[in-house]
């Protein structure tokens, strides 16, 4: 098999050709556009060099072009290395050197940083590709390397993740069709980028397997701008993130969603009081998932048939999930948190160049994610947070998603967080940084939620402090940085 390949065929049996695959503020490009151009677009890069086993690096914004040079790529039985194409140079050439890349394809502006390797532009790529041949798909077997993405780096260096030709068929049966029930007439509209796990699944490997459509952004879009394309094209899966929820609930109108069905939410635990918000602000369900790099995508979640606020759900097909101790044994008890393991076809062989640290995660068939987690009676899974965000406070362990949930409670509030942060004298005492949803009186507000925390927490679990801020620190993933909100600076 081959994917790029595998899914030009998908799209010729099912009739997909010529129904619109993705959107752009300029273009709609079908099916079969992205298909026979992506075909041609493999001859020039072998002309290049590229060919099987070969690393090319996408230093792309999110557009069409990027999912044609990923298929071209693909065809050719190479691997293409997916980057932010924002990261600073620095972590570009330590990606290129990681990864000994092949070729880069890129903008413009960026050609400069890449000056001593083979590099192409990826509007010149697009140009000879229109009139180039076609070339031969590479025969690949389906645990053949298909690309390299990178891990988010909250814990740590970003580390290179390898997928395989098989996996997306997984991720697809998964969510796209058992989540979500996805069809060819859905249009999905997705925060998060190509380059990361959420993003790839939610743009390229759902649309191209259901004949559905995809709204491409190159920038990262405000909710206002959010609003304007839901509307503009009749959008109707939105997945988001639960920061971006929380700027569309205090700032976007019901009515440019009225044709969203469903509404997904990864990255970060979806607070329930969030996801109230959400619902009413969208006139639909808001599912969470739970995924990683690690994973490939979504490895559990609430889906259309069952969804139990408060929890992601339980494993999608495919996969496992078990809560396990200190000493790795499985808990079954309701309620009892761990570390949330995963197995299924899709994880990972292991990060690229690192065993020790693969390792670590990797044990006989599962995935340490990271996350902690509890199962509550019926067996759904309950996020607590990264294992990583756990606060030492007085000698006493703290997870913080338990006070920000009261936080997140009051009406005052668009979103919270809270760490533990040293004091004068090197204590460090538990803050709460507060975005408000309006101009309301601070003092009376921070008032009101330290006194809602004394009723509902226990004595150590309550903020010494509260802090107001105009954002909270977060990845380009949208994921909270804690350990800048832990400096007392964010």
């Amino acid at each position: 098999m081959n994917l790029a390949a595998e899914l030009a065929v998908r799209a010729a049996r099912h009739g997909w050709r010529d129904r619109t695959a993705y959107l752009t503020k300029s273009a709609r490009v079908s099916h079969g556009q992205v298909h026979d151009l992506a075909a041609r677009a493999a001859q020039v890069l072998a002309g290049l060099g590229v060919g099987p086993g070969r690393r090319v690096l996408l230093a792309l914004p999110d557009g069409p072009e990027w999912i044609i040079t990923f298929l071209a790529a693909a065809r050719l039985g190479a691997v293409p290395v997916l980057t932010n194409p924002a990261l600073p140079a620095a972590d570009h050439a330590h990606l290129v050197q990681e990864c000994e890349v092949a070729l880069i394809v890129a903008e413009e502006p960026l050609l400069s940083r890449f000056a001593d390797r083979t590099t192409i532009e990826v509007g010149h790529l697009m140009a000879r590709a229109a009139t180039a041949s076609v070339a031969r798909a590479h025969p690949v077997r389906p645990d053949a390397p298909l690309y390299i993405q990178y891990t988010s780096g909250t814990t740590g260096r970003p580390a290179g993740v390898v997928h395989r030709h098989g996996d997306l068929a997984h991720h697809h049966r998964a969510v796209a069709a058992h989540m979500l029930r996805i069809r060819a007439t859905d249009v999905s509209l997705s925060v998060s980028k190509l380059f990361f796990a959420y993003g790839f699944g939610n743009s390229l490997v759902y649309p191209l397997y259901t004949g559905s459509a995809a709204v491409l952004l190159a920038d990262r879009p405000s909710p206002a701008r959010i609003e304007e394309l839901a509307d503009r094209f009749a959008v109707t899966v939105l997945h988001a993130v639960p920061s971006a929820l929380a700027h569309l609930t205090a700032e976007a109108s019901p009515a440019a969603f009225d044709r969203v069905r469903v509404a997904v939410s990864a990255g970060e635990p979806l607070r329930p009081s969030l996801a109230d918000r959400a619902c009413r602000l969208l006139g639909a369900p808001v599912l969470d998932e739970l995924g990683s790099t690690e994973a490939g995508g979504a490895f559990c979640a609430q889906t259309l048939a069952h969804a139990v606020p408060g929890t992601v759900g339980k494993a999608l097909p495919g996969f496992r999930v078990e809560v396990r101790d200190a000493r790795n044994r499985q808990v079954t008890t309701p309620g009892v948190e761990g570390d949330l393991w995963a197995s299924g076809p899709t994880l990972m062989a292991g990060y690229l160049q690192q065993p020790a640290r693969t390792a670590d995660v990797l044990r006989d068939g599962w995935l340490r994610t990271g996350d902690r987690a509890a199962l509550d009676e019926h067996g759904n899974v309950v996020h607590a947070g990264r294992a990583d965000d756990l606060e030492m406070v007085g000698g006493i362990t703290v997870s913080p998603l338990e006070i920000e949930r009261v936080l997140d409670d009051h009406a005052a509030v668009r979103e919270s967080a809270v760490a533990a942060v040293p004091d004068e004298r090197g204590a460090t005492k538990l803050r709460a940084f507060v975005v408000a949803l309006d101009r309301s009186d601070h003092d009376v507000v921070a008032r009101e939620l330290l006194a809602e925390a004394r009723q509902r927490l226990a004595p150590f679990k309550v903020p010494r402090s509260v802090e107001f801020v105009p954002a909270l620190p977060r990845t380009a993933t949208g994921k909270l940085q804690r350990f800048v909100l832990r400096t007392g600076r964010p």
